[in-house]
């Protein structure tokens, strides 16, 4: 039974149907049962949507007008933000979020780095003097000027709607671009509510358009293909932007892509073991659905035991399948696809000879309720298994030893990923040590937390290419162009 609005497209400044009025049926992940239903969008919608972008860029001052698009993004904001409440229980019914995921990357923290956006859209140097050189006998004036890429394609994964969808969304607009969004089909509504909100706040025609579809090749592959379309910013798995990126290479557009992680979490010998493998635990946010999870747990060979067992008990006592539990920070998985996917993971694990320390299938006490898979914890992992290798993107853990920190930075290094990752260590200089010598481009030291508006998120090796949020995200949405003119 639906219990949210039949959702719409936002095309040219209107919210509409879908070609023929087509829907899909939105799926709970704490059910398995319809909340709503999505407007399927059809080619048609697409080339209308992408039409309006293209002259929302080319044929207004959206791209120029600093003063006016940023006021416009203000009201854009403010009106986000005075609808939290509606974000919030969406995204505990859409993508699956517990109580107290609404409070970090969920709902709370996208809408908190707004106003860093517009923060630095308000103060950034968008015409730079570069002074007078010489150049063979001759004397000019150099200037650097900052203009935005053009039309943006935002593609989005389920894990965190919200947070994904703003974090391209805004910077894109802010810097003067125009954004057709395509969400994941698994979470259509939070897309579209951004789109119903943007009317609400008098964005310009064209200059945002959302577009949801029940489909992930035939919208998709159109989007990214099109010629019109100056960039791509994708969030998903490697193997999806590897295609992204072979498909742009055609005539070069310019591609962002924040892609999978296998990130390592080393605990050095003279860590406080007592109260940093409860931390693991963390893992288990958002059921592991994040691409920057530390699923990887290294732990000193001659503490290994000893850090099995905490992390076994500290996971069977994790509670999670209560939707209005408030302090649960682990819900369902995103859907029944993703569940078996997980499932086989953990078939793959026993078969390669991992011992399955606890977890490992279907609770049988939430009474088949919703996507749940159990908190799981692998031992006797080597760094070769595929478990160890492969994002699983599930509450899944693997435990590693190591002989010494070179061989835990050996490990963690050994991967074809470099998003994330952590140390804790007695020692801070230590722990900044191993920081130093891990190639990922987020990592956590002794506890600290990277995430915030301004800090920077992205990927090294098969983990991304460019920069999500902070300075370097904003201008991963602006060209540069530097121009010669008579010495004044």
């Amino acid at each position: 039974m639906s219990i949210f609005p039949q959702s719409r497209l936002l095309i040219d400044g209107e919210l509409c149907a879908a070609q023929g009025g087509a829907t899909y049926a939105d799926i709970s992940p704490w059910t398995g049962e319809e909340i709503g239903r999505a407007a399927d969008a059809a080619p048609g919608d697409l080339d209308r949507a992408i039409g309006a972008a293209r002259r929302a860029f080319d044929e207004t001052n959206w791209s120029t007008d600093h003063a006016g698009r940023i006021a416009v993004l203000e009201r854009f904001a403010q009106v986000l933000k005075a609808n939290r409440d509606r974000l919030a229980l969406l995204a505990r019914h859409e993508s699956g979020a517990a109580s107290a995921e609404i409070y970090v990357a969920a709902c709370d923290a996208p809408l908190g780095m707004l106003d860093y956006v517009l923060k630095t859209a308000r103060e950034y140097a968008w015409d730079r003097d570069l002074g007078v050189a010489e150049m063979l006998g001759s004397r000019s004036g150099r200037r650097i000027w900052k203009e935005p890429v053009g039309v943006v394609a935002a593609i989005t994964p389920w894990n965190v709607p919200t947070q994904i969808n703003l974090a391209k969304s805004f910077p894109a607009l802010a810097a003067g671009c125009t954004v057709v969004l395509k969400p994941a089909p698994d979470t259509p509504m939070l897309a579209a509510l951004l789109g119903e909100l943007a009317v609400e706040a008098g964005l310009p025609k064209g200059v945002l358009n959302v577009i949801t579809s029940s489909t992930t090749a035939e919208i998709g592959e159109a989007l990214v293909n099109d010629s019109r379309i100056d960039m791509i910013s994708f969030t998903g798995s490697t193997a999806v932007g590897k295609r992204i990126m072979a498909n742009a290479a055609d005539r070069l557009a310019r591609v962002f892509l924040e892609l999978g992680g296998k990130s390592a979490n080393i605990i050095l010998d003279d860590a406080d073991f007592a109260a940093t493998i409860p931390r693991c635990a963390g893992a288990m946010f958002h059921a592991g659905q994040g691409c920057a999870t530390n699923t990887r747990i290294l732990v000193p060979r001659t503490r290994y035991e000893e850090a099995a067992g905490l992390l076994k008990a500290t996971l069977e006592a994790v509670e999670y399948g209560d939707f209005d539990a408030p302090r649960q920070i682990m819900g369902p998985l995103i859907s029944e696809r993703q569940r078996q996917r997980v499932l086989s993971y953990i078939e793959i694990g026993k078969a390669e000879g991992a011992r399955l320390a606890t977890g490992g299938g279907v609770p049988t006490h939430l009474n088949e309720k919703g996507f749940f898979v159990e908190p799981t914890l692998f031992v006797d992992v080597t760094n070769q298994m595929r478990i160890a290798r492969e994002e699983i993107f599930g509450p899944v853990l693997v435990m590693i030893p190591y002989e010494d920190d070179a061989d835990a930075v050996r490990i963690a290094n050994d991967s074809p990923y470099g998003l994330s990752g952590s140390v804790t260590s007695g020692s801070l200089d230590r722990a900044l040590g191993i920081a130093r010598r891990i190639r990922s481009g987020t990592f956590a030291v002794n506890g600290g937390s990277y995430y915030a508006g301004d800090a920077p998120f992205g990927g090294y090796k098969q983990s991304g290419i460019g920069r999500e949020m902070g300075l370097e995200g904003f201008e991963e949405y602006l060209e540069t162009k530097t121009v010669g003119v008579p010495p004044g």
